[in-house]
């Protein structure tokens, strides 16, 4: 654990590319040593900056690089630079993936959790294109790790949302304080955790956990969480 005041500042885990965002921006992760069993990705929606922020934290607690867990810090970065749910072309990237029903057109998003679906999002390009670069990045990551689980990072429901309630799950759960989901309760068609499921049975991961931070500020995130996440990250990978 680096409690150092000098160095934990600022990011010194190793920094790989794996693909370029529509402004171009490029997409990047944190290697692991080993073979990747977990890829943990933060910030698919730019208007949740807490998961880039908590795991940035997090991460600069970690002395090395994992023997066995990855990690995107941001996979949309042009997003979280405009502050935008969606990525520059106005899509909803998890809504973005190449799964056997998506939405068609546009979906609904809130801009408060208490508020209705007030807010259309494209799930596709206007130009017609229907994967967009992060997600065409990000499955090609996924493709050469080939990780058994997939952790995404969202906010601020306030829950651990998975199919099982794996070792993952249930570390997440202590850490977090949080209920575990087996289903959120409504469809996600295009997302992640849909796409995790068509491809199981074709050697894509075993699981896709959805990790939602509770609603808290920035620093109230890591100074309750953080280093106990670490720890985890650390003690089981």
């Amino acid at each position: 654990m680096n409690l150092d005041e000098r160095t934990r500042g600022f990011f010194r885990l190793p920094l790989e590319t794996y693909g370029k965002s529509v402004l171009g921006t490029d997409l990047r992760y944190v290697p692991c040593k080993g073979k990747c069993e977990l890829l943990v990705i933060a910030g698919i929606h730019g208007e949740e900056p807490e998961t880039t922020f908590l795991l940035s934290r997090v991460l600069r607690l970690i002395s090395a690089p994992l023997e066995r867990a990855a990690f995107v810090l941001c996979a949309n970065p042009d997003g979280m630079t405009l502050g935008t749910r969606g990525n520059y072309n106005g899509v909803d990237l998890n809504r973005n993936f190449p799964v056997s029903v998506k939405p068609e057109g546009y979906v609904y998003s809130r801009s408060v959790l208490e508020a209705p679906r007030d807010t259309l999002l494209r799930s596709c390009s206007a130009d017609g294109f229907p994967v967009e670069p992060e997600v065409l990045g990000l499955l090609d990551l996924l493709e050469m790790l080939k990780p058994e689980e997939i952790l995404s990072m969202h906010a601020p429901i306030g829950c651990v949302d998975a199919p099982e309630r794996t070792s993952l799950v249930e570390g997440l759960c202590n850490v977090f304080n949080l209920p575990w989901m087996p289903d959120i309760g409504y469809p996600t068609p295009g997302s992640l955790g849909t796409w995790c499921k068509e491809n199981m049975a074709s050697g894509g991961p075993k699981q896709c956990v959805t990790l939602e931070l509770p609603r808290m500020s920035l620093e109230g995130l890591f100074d309750r969480f953080g280093t106990s996440l670490a720890e985890f990250l650390e003690s089981k990978y």
